[in-house]
């Protein structure tokens, strides 16, 4: 058995904590939240929040109109899957930049699609080629955990996704 002399032993500790929390640090930048992201696809698995942290629940949002000439709330006035989907996840950083937070800092979302009139099929594909803009990228690699659910409609006929989210507040904000 070694025994080190106390300042020794708590020179060690410290550099091995120090080492620990720069490597956790950069990993987790926002926050303490850790995610556990055990699958390939690109959401986490589970997300742990610590005490002391605030949660914001975002609305339901849709996309924003991008063909104005269109007839008002009709699928082409909204665009197809990925562009809604972009288009709602736009709003949705927006409102979260208005509160000092990113996109970042969500941690749970909902995904509510309707089958598109034409081919009478959810467009998974789509969704999650605008979803992909905004998760798992190199700028913003954290991922929430994720459900995405078909459902018989949405409140705005021209909309097939509608997305709400749970964001956190870290305390030290």
């Amino acid at each position: 058995m070694r025994v080190f002399k106390a300042g020794r032993v708590s020179a060690l500790f410290a550099t091995t904590v120090l080492a620990a929390s720069v490597s956790f640090a950069s990993a987790h930048a926002q926050s303490d939240i850790v995610r556990h992201n055990e699958a390939t696809f690109p959401i986490a698995s589970a997300i742990e929040v610590p005490a002391g942290s605030s949660t914001i629940y975002l609305s339901g949002m849709g996309a924003p109109v991008v063909n104005t000439k269109a007839a008002q709330k009709s699928l082409e006035a909204y665009g197809d899957m990925a562009t809604q989907t972009e288009g709602a996840l736009k709003r949705i950083e927006e409102t979260l930049a208005g509160m000092g937070l990113t996109m970042g800092d969500v941690v749970q979302m909902h995904v509510f699609m309707v089958a598109d009139a034409k081919t009478k099929k959810l467009d998974f594909e789509g969704m999650m080629k605008g979803y992909t803009k905004f998760f798992g990228t190199a700028s913003q690699p954290n991922l929430p955990v994720r459900s995405a659910f078909g459902v018989a409609q949405l409140a705005n006929p021209g909309w097939l996704v509608e997305i709400e989210v749970t964001a956190v507040r870290p305390s030290h904000h």
